[in-house]
């Protein structure tokens, strides 16, 4: 990953507009910071979330509350808790997908 030029930047997390975007059960609430090709995000699962998509795109992903399940479309699935973390690249490895039973708040570098 390469960071585009830009000045010193701080974000309050909590000033920053939430946006709903429903998974094929639950919620996910996303608030986005960008930057040229850089997006980084605080990420909220509701609990019961599942995710409506396969993902191909790299991240640099980092659970801070809650618990997740990280599957990927080759059938491997990895159970996510506060401090793990996960870095793929695009197109890295089979595609991914996540879910949460409980909820979860992540931050997602990609």
């Amino acid at each position: 990953m390469k960071l585009p030029e830009m000045p010193f930047s701080v974000t309050d997390w909590s000033k920053v507009e939430p946006i709903d975007y429903p998974g094929e059960t639950g919620i996910a609430t996303w608030r986005t910071f960008e930057a040229g090709d850089l997006r980084v995000r605080m990420v909220e699962y509701s609990p019961g979330y599942l995710a409506d998509h396969w993902c191909d795109r790299g991240h640099v992903f980092l659970v801070l509350e809650g618990s997740l399940v990280s599957e990927l479309k080759d059938g491997r699935r990895t159970t996510m808790t506060a401090g793990m973390s996960y870095q793929v690249s695009d197109f890295g490895d089979s595609p991914h997908r996540s879910s949460s039973e409980t909820g979860a708040k992540l931050f997602i570098v990609d």
